[in-house]
């Protein structure tokens, strides 16, 4: 009898190892194998958004019909060193560990790609489980899909304001005008309102989104003059 009960555990032991392979190694390595080359239908926080009624419009288009100036403005604002890391800026994360131990408001170290894992594979509550996850995540787009492609995912996937996502989306919304044809202070004017898209506004912003824009229009420029979109700007 003991050894039908052994027997018996080993099995189901056997089996939950198996079914936690699948889930925590395969199913993710398979979804970023498909998102390699399929747009991201739809995320968590889009789920939540549209519950929260705020609605959903979104139009995925490829990095090329995306504006140059985008792509140099959300690196300036979001990720400087984007081209240099392999998904984890340290020094970045380390200022941003300094910055909250002396108190006040606290400040984020993520990067592009690790916001990107976040958006496309996770959950928007923060918590150990998903910030592990999401560490997971950035590795394998890094591996598996590349700088380019990851940059091209998160500019059709970040909230851009209630119900707004992507550049296309965005760039309509705010100025009338697809991604492509956004100018560089628009560009400037879409990164500057990231860190809080529910309540700043790019077609009418406010005197502290104007001075942000001002600083990332600059920043913007420094990217381009030294180069540091090269991994996605041909």
């Amino acid at each position: 009898m003991a050894k039908r009960a052994k027997g018996i555990f080993r099995r189901t032991a056997g089996g939950l190892l198996v079914a936690l392979l699948l889930v925590f190694w395969v199913g993710p390595v398979l979804a970023v194998a498909v998102y390699r080359f399929v747009p991201p239908p739809i995320t968590f926080l889009m789920v939540q958004r549209a519950f929260e009624g705020k609605g959903f419009e979104r139009r995925w288009v490829p990095l090329d019909d995306i504006s140059p100036h985008l792509v140099r403005a959300v690196i300036a604002a979001e990720d400087a060193r984007y081209c240099q890391h392999m998904g984890f800026d340290v020094e970045a994360i380390e200022k941003a560990m300094e910055a909250n131990a002396r108190g006040g408001k606290v400040r984020g170290g993520s990067t592009i790609s690790q916001q990107t894992a976040k958006n496309v594979f996770l959950w928007p509550r923060r918590d150990w489980v998903r910030k592990g996850l999401e560490a997971y995540f950035t590795v394998l787009i890094e591996v598996g899909w590349g700088k380019r492609r990851i940059m091209e995912v998160y500019l059709n996937s970040i909230e851009w304001g209630p119900g707004i996502y992507g550049a296309e989306a965005a760039a309509r919304k705010n100025f009338g005008v697809p991604a492509k044809k956004l100018t560089a202070a628009q560009s400037a004017r879409l990164a500057a309102i990231l860190p809080k898209p529910l309540s700043w506004r790019a077609a009418k912003p406010g005197p502290y989104v104007k001075r942000r824009s001002g600083s990332i229009r600059r920043n913007a420029g420094a990217v381009r003059s030294q180069d540091l979109a090269h991994c996605v700007l041909d």
